[in-house]
């Protein structure tokens, strides 16, 4: 039997967790993974903003459904996390910030104020006048191309661009294997962060077409002051295994500079250059029949 209590909020959680191997399942009321020999491992879930699967991992509907329930996000992956296949969506419960984000993509001139913000918090500084959405994507690319080349010297790690396939993750060498990894940890996070936030993340402004736009939106503002710097840096240290180390050393990064207590608050500053209203019921809504039981700080928790 478990007791009832108020899920704990995105901002307070530790942020990603990676379980392989094993078998994901609840019992007394509490999340376990159980390996081939049927050693058990108890999961904080609540606890837990996000839970990467990796392969060799199997997940029972009761686990499932208790992490829905405490709105831990569930994340299929590839080896080492550096692809995402599938997700659980225990966020995306208000329509009003869904509306509001997606009128604020549709329209030119608004998702314009949204760019020019994220630019303005990427780099720190202002976003060139008079350039479209098209123009200031090929300054931030020359941009971050340049800073890919910096941290490469000041780490002494050679480089020749940022070159990955998605469907061969070996083909890559080791420093842009390790920037895979840094990515998708991020990612994660970021994702978790949004669907707490009642905002649908296949919904972007810069980056469109892709199921994480708004997710790769979001993760490009923290980037660079996060898991770039992480990547360069286990990659010139050169250990037995690079890319298990990126990903705890972001975890660890994740949890010491708390990063999802700041990521929500920028998804709202980012939208918020809009400079609209969330939009209300329309005159013809049905009134709420049954009012949503208050739980949890995030507005995208389902309840």
């Amino acid at each position: 039997m478990r007791i009832e209590s108020s899920p704990i909020p995105i901002k307070e959680r530790n942020s990603v967790l990676f379980l392989g191997r094993g078998r994901l399942d609840v019992q007394d009321g509490a999340l376990v993974l159980a390996d081939e020999s049927g050693v058990r491992v108890q999961i904080p879930v609540g606890g837990i903003a996000s839970i990467a699967l990796e392969p060799g991992t199997t997940v029972t509907h009761a686990a499932i459904s208790l992490a829905a329930e405490v709105g831990c996000l569930l994340t299929w992956v590839g080896e080492a996390g550096v692809r995402l296949y599938s997700a659980g969506q225990p966020g995306g419960a208000r329509a009003d910030r869904l509306l509001y984000q997606a009128k604020l993509a549709l329209d030119d001139d608004l998702r314009l104020k949204v760019v020019r913000e994220m630019y303005r918090l990427r780099f720190n500084e202002e976003a060139p006048q008079k350039r479209s959405v098209d123009q200031l994507r090929g300054i931030e690319g020359s941009r971050v191309r340049t800073l890919y080349e910096i941290l490469a010297r000041q780490n002494g790690v050679p480089w020749n661009g940022r070159n990955y396939e998605v469907k061969n993750f070996g083909a890559g060498d080791v420093v842009n294997q390790c920037l895979s990894a840094a990515n998708h940890c991020l990612y994660g996070v970021c994702e978790t962060a949004i669907l707490a936030a009642g905002y649908a993340p296949a919904i972007g402004f810069l980056h469109t077409g892709k199921p994480l736009s708004f997710v790769y939106d979001i993760a490009d503002i923290f980037k660079f002051e996060t898991v770039t710097p992480i990547a360069f840096k286990i990659a010139a240290a050169r250990g037995p295994d690079p890319v298990r180390e990126t990903r705890i050393y972001c975890r660890n990064s994740f949890r010491k500079h708390n990063i999802l207590e700041r990521i929500i608050p920028t998804i709202e500053q980012v939208l918020a250059a809009g400079d609209i209203p969330l939009p209300g019921a329309h005159s013809e809504a049905m009134p709420i029949a049954i009012p949503n039981r208050e739980v949890i700080g995030d507005a995208g928790y389902r309840t």
